[in-house]
């Protein structure tokens, strides 16, 4: 699976609530949609991980909007006012990652009434993810047309970050715990653990290799080998394996899902 690659054709306004400044934004496609910037925040690896737990929610059963690359061209900056915008759009000239605007949709700021397998899958997804943002006072999730869809990943799989001399050890993501507390599906960890087997029963070796390979190569940049030798590095192909390496040993694994005991066979 590739993502299907659009033209901005227009900015629209800022999305002020998110911390790296998304933005409403209209395409060649005539879509809407909102723009994750290249240029912002922590970069492309943010990109990455919406990209890659976007696609493992959907395996999962769970509703995410439509993912594109948004080719952003610099001619945009000139037409806008802020220049905290303009910065930002001639920081991520190229590649930007764009998801499907859902109009009418609305954030879920209170109880919402969810079933508790829906909401066991989300947990589950969040805990194997390790995503630390859909507490309630940031839930990233919208309501349209009466169903729940999951949004904002880009602080699951913290990881990558640390991938600055080369990649690290997936064995420590798989051990790593996931605290629970103030998950906006908190009540259903022990329907999470019940749908255990066969949520993970989804998921595996090949599907991550599948789901990585939508991920496009220019965010997956460079990082120095791991013997440390001048003049080699790993490029995309090797990154999407190390991506799947660390998925495959989370998923040996169950340290992570609040109350369950431990490993489980491979």
């Amino acid at each position: 699976m590739t993502l299907q690659h659009v033209s901005v054709t227009r900015y629209v306004t800022p999305l002020r609530e998110g911390g790296s400044l998304p933005g409403i934004v209209e395409a060649d496609d005539l879509g809407t949609y909102v723009c994750k910037f290249r240029g912002a925040g922590q970069g492309a690896k943010v990109l990455v991980a919406e990209v890659v737990v976007s696609e493992l929610a959907t395996r999962l059963g769970l509703r995410t909007p439509r993912l594109v690359v948004l080719d952003l061209d610099p001619e945009i900056a000139r037409y806008e006012a802020d220049e905290e915008v303009q910065d930002l759009i001639r920081a991520s000239v190229g590649p930007n990652l764009g998801i499907d605007f859902l109009p009418g949709s609305f954030g879920v700021d209170g109880q919402v009434s969810v079933a508790d397998d829906e909401g066991a899958r989300v947990l589950w997804l969040d805990a194997f993810t390790a995503n630390v943002d859909r507490s309630w006072r940031n839930p990233n999730l919208l309501l349209w047309n009466g169903d729940l869809w999951v949004i904002d990943h880009g602080a699951s799989l913290y990881f990558h970050h640390g991938w600055r001399s080369g990649v690290t050890d997936p064995a420590k993501f798989a051990a790593q715990p996931w605290d629970v507390s103030g998950h906006v599906f908190e009540t259903c960890a022990a329907r999470a653990r019940e749908l255990d087997g066969e949520i993970a029963a989804s998921l595996g070796r090949e599907v991550f290799v599948e789901v990585l390979a939508a991920v496009p190569d220019v965010w997956l940049e460079p990082l120095p080998g791991t013997d440390g030798t001048e003049g080699t590095e790993l490029g995309p192909d090797e990154l999407r394996a190390a991506y799947v390496d660390f998925l495959t040993a989370r998923l040996g694994t169950r340290q992570w899902l609040p109350g369950h005991d431990g490993e489980v066979a491979p």
